[in-house]
């Protein structure tokens, strides 16, 4: 999704393994954190925190069955030109529904855009949206059409509610410690959350072998962590390339993700390794860069370097990965079929939070997911960089958690008098 050439460092992509094995046993450790192995032999940190909670009551029959209901009908079409043409049909894009208190990007009508050219690069030119009247387009013989017509009940998510897990993914040279403020935040509030360790990160398994790194070997990881932990209503939250697993896992599984959280990861663009990747040097070039990679986090990761930043590259051990798992992790960057009609296939509601000063990530990026997304929520925050969660921890914490209480209003929620509630 990321498509600079400096973002090789912080965040990224991806290539292609071998068929996925379900998770087998865990074995707990005595911190608090579970070790599950994937498949044989490879094994990743959990962190699962449970909240302990009184035995919950019969949940009443919704007398509102309607309640937050939308229909989400679009029609996509690809013509041959590289024109896209997103065309929303149902009622989900009405601006009484998209309704957030921080802001959102609500596309309507009929949106046009140019596909990227290649991918991991920036579309040329630069996209624009217009409302388009019935009959302008000339007849065409498209491509590629992909039609979506479905109800999606999108609901508020509570700590207190027994059928909701946070699911948190980090990127490329992070750890599950990079969440360590969402995680005590939604803990205390009574959320069920799951933090794993990407292979070749933190204190998972490392294989010495290059096709462990690719997108779909890590997909198939965060598929197996995901079905293992998995309830009623699940919410991902993804930074950088771990919005990349994100996606994936909101396409797969339609019906179990209820709403996405995408942090600084950039457009909605295939992945590719990248040609001129600082990846693709000699080893021994790399090896020097490694050790810097904390340094390098620090001077483009984050838009301060005072003392609190550099205490928080070396908490956890965050961002200490060998040079390796860099080098795999960047050469097997594919996944083609993550393209923009990929991203306009989503019906599950999207939180695309940016931190201004991010200089891996431009926010032109963000922009155009929130573009191509069917109901997206864009909000900057000013005071961020690529790290914002760990920079600006109360202004995202307070963030994602509104996003979670969320609800779309329909008609039936309109107070009496026409005014709503």
């Amino acid at each position: 999704m990321l498509t600079s050439i400096t973002d090789g460092i912080m965040c990224c992509l991806t290539g292609k393994a071998t068929s996925a094995v379900g998770p087998l046993d865990s074995v707990e450790s005595r911190d608090g954190f579970s070790f599950v192995e994937v498949k044989p032999g490879r094994v990743l940190r959990v962190k699962h925190a449970l909240p302990a909670r009184p035995r919950e009551e019969a949940v009443p029959e919704d007398p509102m069955p309607e309640r937050g209901t939308v229909h989400c009908k679009r029609k996509i079409t690809v013509y041959r030109n590289g024109q896209l043409v997103i065309e929303n049909l149902g009622d989900a894009l009405r601006a009484e529904i998209l309704q957030c208190p921080n802001g959102a990007v609500e596309p309507t009508g009929t949106v046009e855009l140019e596909l990227s050219d290649a991918a991991g690069q920036a579309p040329v030119p630069t996209p624009t949206r217009e409302v388009v009247a019935p009959g302008r387009h000339r007849k065409r013989k498209p491509k590629k059409v992909v039609s979506i017509d479905c109800q999606k009940r999108i609901t508020s998510c509570k700590g207190t509610q027994g059928d909701v897990v946070l699911f948190f993914i980090h990127g490329v040279g992070g750890s599950l410690h990079i969440w360590k403020e969402q995680l005590d935040f939604f803990t205390k509030l009574g959320y069920e959350v799951v933090a794993p360790d990407l292979a070749g990160h933190g204190s998972s398994s490392a294989p010495q072998v290059a096709a462990a790194y690719t997108f779909y070997a890590l997909a198939e990881d965060m598929r197996a962590v995901f079905k293992r932990y998995a309830k009623k209503r699940n919410i991902l939250i993804g930074h950088s390339y771990g919005v990349s697993f994100c996606t994936f896992l909101a396409h797969e599984y339609p019906d179990l993700v209820h709403k996405v959280i995408m942090i600084n990861g950039g457009g909605p663009t295939a992945l590719e390794p990248s040609l001129c990747s600082i990846f693709n040097m000699p080893t021994c070039v790399l090896h020097c860069l490694s050790p810097c990679l904390a340094w390098s986090f620090l001077k483009a990761g984050f838009a301060r370097q005072g003392a609190k930043e550099k205490q928080l590259l070396k908490e956890g051990n965050a961002f200490n990965v060998s040079s390796f798992v860099l080098r795999a992790m960047m050469s097997g960057q594919y996944w083609p079929e993550g393209d923009e009609v990929y991203h306009a296939e989503l019906t599950v509601p999207v939180l695309l939070v940016h931190g201004m000063h991010d200089k891996f990530v431009p926010v032109e990026e963000d922009q155009r997911m929130a573009e191509i997304l069917l109901i997206a929520f864009l909000k900057v925050i000013d005071e961020g960089s690529h790290m914002v969660m760990l920079e600006c921890p109360e202004t995202v914490n307070t963030l994602l958690h509104e996003f979670l209480l969320w609800e779309p209003e329909t008609p039936a929620q309109e107070g009496k008098g026409g005014e709503k509630k």
